[in-house]
Protein backbone atom coordinates (compact mmCIF):
# COMPACT_ATOMS: atom_id res chain seq x y z
CA UNK A 1 0.00 0.00 0.00
CA UNK A 2 1.39 3.36 -0.99
CA UNK A 3 0.45 5.99 1.55
CA UNK A 4 1.01 9.61 0.63
CA UNK A 5 1.13 11.54 3.88
CA UNK A 6 1.21 14.80 1.93
CA UNK A 7 -2.54 14.41 1.46
CA UNK A 8 -3.02 14.85 5.19
CA UNK A 9 -2.53 18.34 6.54
CA UNK A 10 -4.31 18.52 9.89
CA UNK A 11 -2.38 19.13 13.10
CA UNK A 12 -4.01 16.23 14.98
CA UNK A 13 -5.73 13.03 13.90
CA UNK A 14 -8.00 10.67 15.81
CA UNK A 15 -7.18 7.01 16.25
CA UNK A 16 -9.92 6.17 13.72
CA UNK A 17 -8.42 8.46 11.10
CA UNK A 18 -4.94 6.99 11.56
CA UNK A 19 -6.30 3.44 11.45
CA UNK A 20 -8.05 4.26 8.18
CA UNK A 21 -4.86 5.73 6.69
CA UNK A 22 -3.09 2.41 7.13
CA UNK A 23 -6.10 0.11 6.65
CA UNK A 24 -5.71 -1.38 10.13
CA UNK A 25 -8.06 -1.43 13.10
CA UNK A 26 -7.88 0.79 16.17
CA UNK A 27 -7.02 -2.18 18.38
CA UNK A 28 -3.87 -2.73 16.35
CA UNK A 29 -2.82 0.89 16.90
CA UNK A 30 -3.39 0.59 20.65
CA UNK A 31 -1.34 -2.61 20.70
CA UNK A 32 1.50 -0.97 18.76
CA UNK A 33 1.50 1.89 21.28
CA UNK A 34 2.24 -0.64 24.01
CA UNK A 35 4.90 -2.46 22.00
CA UNK A 36 6.69 0.48 20.38
CA UNK A 37 7.69 3.41 22.56
CA UNK A 38 8.13 5.50 19.40
CA UNK A 39 4.35 5.64 18.97
CA UNK A 40 3.06 7.96 21.68
CA UNK A 41 0.05 10.05 20.70
CA UNK A 42 -1.12 12.80 23.01
CA UNK A 43 -4.17 11.99 25.11
CA UNK A 44 -6.86 14.49 25.97
CA UNK A 45 -8.50 14.72 29.39
CA UNK A 46 -11.08 12.22 28.18
CA UNK A 47 -8.30 9.81 27.16
CA UNK A 48 -8.89 10.42 23.45
CA UNK A 49 -5.74 9.93 21.40
CA UNK A 50 -4.49 12.73 19.16
CA UNK A 51 -1.85 11.73 16.64
CA UNK A 52 0.57 14.31 15.22
CA UNK A 53 2.42 14.03 11.90
CA UNK A 54 5.43 12.68 13.84
CA UNK A 55 3.26 9.99 15.45
CA UNK A 56 1.90 9.06 12.03
CA UNK A 57 5.45 8.77 10.70
CA UNK A 58 6.25 6.30 13.50
CA UNK A 59 3.09 4.32 12.72
CA UNK A 60 4.17 4.28 9.07
CA UNK A 61 7.53 2.75 10.00
CA UNK A 62 5.97 0.10 12.22
CA UNK A 63 3.30 -0.65 9.61
CA UNK A 64 5.96 -1.15 6.96
CA UNK A 65 7.99 -3.50 9.13
CA UNK A 66 5.11 -5.53 10.55
CA UNK A 67 2.39 -5.51 7.89
CA UNK A 68 4.32 -4.98 4.65
CA UNK A 69 7.57 -6.81 5.38
CA UNK A 70 6.00 -9.36 7.74
CA UNK A 71 8.38 -9.01 10.68
CA UNK A 72 7.34 -10.18 14.12
CA UNK A 73 6.76 -7.45 16.70
CA UNK A 74 9.96 -8.25 18.60
CA UNK A 75 12.06 -8.22 15.42
CA UNK A 76 10.56 -4.92 14.29
CA UNK A 77 11.13 -3.37 17.72
CA UNK A 78 14.75 -4.50 17.73
CA UNK A 79 15.35 -3.26 14.19
CA UNK A 80 13.97 0.17 15.05
CA UNK A 81 16.17 0.35 18.16
CA UNK A 82 19.37 -0.74 16.41
CA UNK A 83 19.12 1.03 13.11
CA UNK A 84 16.44 3.69 13.18
CA UNK A 85 18.04 5.95 10.57
CA UNK A 86 18.74 3.11 8.15
CA UNK A 87 15.25 1.72 8.64
CA UNK A 88 13.69 5.09 7.91
CA UNK A 89 15.75 5.49 4.75
CA UNK A 90 14.87 1.99 3.56
CA UNK A 91 11.16 2.56 4.12
CA UNK A 92 11.35 5.88 2.26
CA UNK A 93 13.13 4.28 -0.70
CA UNK A 94 10.57 1.47 -0.85
CA UNK A 95 7.71 3.94 -0.82
CA UNK A 96 9.32 6.07 -3.54
CA UNK A 97 9.83 2.98 -5.68
CA UNK A 98 6.18 2.01 -5.24
CA UNK A 99 5.12 5.50 -6.31
CA UNK A 100 7.35 5.33 -9.40
CA UNK A 101 6.00 1.87 -10.23
CA UNK A 102 2.42 3.13 -10.00
CA UNK A 103 3.24 6.07 -12.25
CA UNK A 104 4.95 3.81 -14.77
CA UNK A 105 1.96 1.47 -14.85
CA UNK A 106 -0.32 4.45 -15.53
CA UNK A 107 1.94 5.59 -18.37
CA UNK A 108 2.00 2.08 -19.82
CA UNK A 109 -1.79 1.94 -19.72
CA UNK A 110 -2.05 5.32 -21.47
CA UNK A 111 0.42 4.22 -24.15
CA UNK A 112 -1.52 1.00 -24.73
CA UNK A 113 -4.73 2.99 -25.13
CA UNK A 114 -3.08 5.20 -27.77
CA UNK A 115 -1.98 2.26 -29.90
Amino acid sequence: MALNLNNYSKQFYSIGEVAEMFDINETTLRYWEKEFSQISPKKTGGKMRRYTQDDIEQVRLVHNLVKVRGLKIAAARELLKKNKEGTVQTVEVIERLRTVRTELLCLKKELNELS
